[in-house]
């Protein structure tokens, strides 16, 4: 029977592949790296979670080995502990608890105490959430309402700006929940972030770009006026299909300014279809708050001239290959993914269903918005028009 050897990887090996993995390269790019198959690479990052363990020191009031040795050459030369200690200007009784818990006089060993003492440092700082259960309960609750760590530290610290135990970092919530040693908020609730991804992946990590389409008579983006770029005036929409299995969509809108989220269902993707569903959303809101939509070159919007002759709204299009041009678009559809994830069907889903959904988006905080939410920044803009 033959036996597969076990890889080890070398302290400067383990550094270079936390730099790669930070960087955003795949495990496939960090083994070829290192002539080693993915597999080996993914045990080393998985068990803290995808996220790089903070690199070990000692404390500045530690025994350091010269001292050891000195401790090791007094033993043998028959002094005291106190004389020892009064050489090292060290407290006696640190002398003799180090003496003491590494054989006594007789089998006292600078080397081996000093890997001993390393060793032993190795367990784990206790996290903040350990300490306080209602706040670690508050969190886990809010996770399963599918905020993001991030959501919730920003809107601990606009609950409570002057208690600093009742806050909490974004990074903090994501170590508890990836890093599971430190046993605070469970593993299942990983299920609940958007990504719902065995280890943390670096911010840096490539995405593939959609593939665009030519629209006939496409009003390119470079058209449209400043005001929409700067976000200035509210009633700028920008939107996108979602694709489930069996050929299902459903059509996203959000408004730039407040990120205010509509969602509408779509009985397929010819143009026809999503036209008619576009122009029934258009109809539920004043002109003053839709004034224009933003879409890529997809070709569900193909007929977008019968789109702006029904609702007398203006249409613009992406340069191809540019999804950052409808950066507020594509961020939304990734947060909602946490509702639809890849390979579901999408026609399963009602509208009420979806304007659900669509709610609890827009009820939940946004850094960007300094933590108040989509409907508060919507209701705002509603209140003004009148």
């Amino acid at each position: 029977m033959k036996y597969r050897t076990r890889t080890f990887y070398t302290e400067a090996q383990k550094s270079e592949m936390w730099d790669r993995w930070q960087r955003g390269e795949s495990l496939s790019s960090i083994g070829r790296s290192f002539g080693r198959a993915s597999s080996s690479i993914f045990p080393q990052l998985a068990r803290t979670g995808g996220i790089r363990p903070p690199a070990r020191v000692r404390s500045r009031s530690a025994l350091t080995l010269r001292e050891r040795e000195e401790i090791s050459r007094g033993l043998a030369a028959n002094l005291s502990l106190r004389a020892i200690a009064h050489d090292l200007a060290r407290a006696p009784s640190t002398i003799s608890r180090e003496v003491r818990r590494n054989g006594g006089r007789e089998a006292y060993r600078a080397a081996d105490s000093d890997i001993r003492a390393w060793n032993c440092a190795t367990r784990p700082k206790a996290c903040k959430l350990s300490f306080n259960e209602r706040l670690c309960r508050l969190i886990a609750r809010k996770l399963r309402l599918k905020w993001s760590p991030q959501q919730i530290a920003g809107w601990l610290r606009r609950q409570h700006p002057d208690e600093e135990s009742h806050r909490v970092s974004h990074e903090t919530i994501y170590r508890s929940l990836y890093v599971q040693t430190r046993g605070v908020l469970k593993k299942e609730l990983q299920d609940c972030l958007r990504s719902s991804r065995a280890m943390r992946r670096s911010r840096h990590a490539t995405q593939k770009g959609l593939k665009l389409r030519k629209i006939k008579d496409a009003v390119p983006i470079s058209e449209r006026p400043p005001e929409i770029e700067d976000r200035a005036v509210p009633g700028h929409w920008e939107g996108d299909l979602i694709v489930g299995a069996n050929n299902s969509y459903i059509a996203t809108l959000v408004e730039r300014q407040s990120r205010f989220v509509m969602l509408a269902k779509v009985g397929n993707k010819d143009t026809a279809s999503v036209i008619a569903a576009l122009i029934k959303q258009a109809r539920k809101l004043p002109h003053e708050l839709y004034r224009s939509l933003t879409w890529d070159r997809g070709s569900e919007m193909t007929d977008h001239a019968r789109f702006t002759m029904a609702t007398k709204i203006d249409v613009y299009f992406c340069d191809p290959q540019s999804p950052w041009q409808r950066g507020t678009n594509e961020n939304t559809n990734r947060l909602l993914r946490q509702y639809f994830p890849r390979g579901i069907d999408m026609s399963t889903h009602s509208q009420a269903r979806l304007s659900a959904i669509a709610r609890q988006l827009n009820e939940r905080p946004r850094k960007t918005l300094q933590y108040q939410t989509p409907a508060e920044k919507f209701g705002q803009c509603v209140a003004a028009t009148r």
